[in-house]
């Protein structure tokens, strides 16, 4: 199989098969994290996912039903090259019905409402978004290069072509001082769009770091433990999700 670099899947794929499709992160720049900043970015060849299909049809039956696709953000290859994959995909493992992956908000904005409806029924679903969270301030402090108003008008479109997406939210990224805040704008945000599951981390401080460079000059204070596991029982107080929904944190 072709993993290059660090290879991140959310827990609860553990028993999940993985599928490099890109390496690498195509944004990279976000003031928290370092995860990706020795590979630079690229797409897998062809040729190699299709060398890895083959590895994975000797391990694992026809039948196979989930596969999450790595590395970093794939959902930013064009939609196009995505289908490709897929049907690709589907030569190997016909029955397969849930293509996951790991999804910014910038990713789902390049894509067109159509296109997202055709990955939708190319088997695109269970999408884990980056939100981190729906408070203008940090999103604008954590360098995530997209506004609020981005992630609803992204998390609609994703809902209207049929795509269930999963939370990923970062407990104590506004800093310290701001969780109420924080939290009360995260919460309208997924309480209008209601994800599959909230899935929650702590915001760490990350040697070589921006984010690490803030709190060396006092314009970031991260939140102790206490202040943590506060804000997270704030979040569960303020969310409304369906019964079928899950919470991981």
């Amino acid at each position: 199989m072709h993993y290059t670099g660090p290879v991140y899947r959310h827990p609860l794929e553990i028993n999940t098969p993985l599928l490099e499709i890109t390496y690498g992160c195509s944004w990279n720049k976000c003031s928290f994290c370092n995860m990706y900043k020795s590979v630079r970015f690229n797409a897998s060849p062809l040729s190699d996912i299709e060398e890895d299909l083959q590895e994975m049809s000797e391990i694992y039956p026809k039948s196979l039903k989930n596969i999450v696709l790595v590395n970093g953000d794939p959902f930013v290859l064009p939609s196009n090259k995505l289908l490709e994959i897929s049907d690709l995909i589907r030569e190997y493992f016909p029955e397969v019905r849930r293509l996951s992956c790991q999804a910014s908000v910038r990713n789902i904005k390049s894509k067109s409402l159509d296109e997202l409806k055709q990955l939708s029924e190319a088997k695109f679903n269970d999408i884990y978004v980056g939100l981190e969270t729906a408070y203008s301030a940090a999103l604008k402090q954590m360098n995530k290069r997209y506004t609020r108003e981005d992630e609803y008008e992204q998390l609609r479109k994703i809902d209207e072509a049929g795509i269930n997406y999963i939370a990923l939210l970062m407990l104590g990224v506004a800093g310290q001082g701001n969780s109420e805040a924080s939290v009360t704008e995260t919460a309208k945000l997924i309480n209008t769009y209601k994800p599959r599951m909230v899935s929650v981390i702590t915001t760490a401080i990350a040697p070589g770091t921006p984010l690490m460079k803030m709190v060396e000059d006092g314009e970031f204070v991260q939140l102790t433990e206490k202040e943590i596991v506060e804000e997270e029982l704030m979040l569960l107080e303020k969310l409304d999700m369906d019964d079928n929904c899950y919470f991981f944190g």
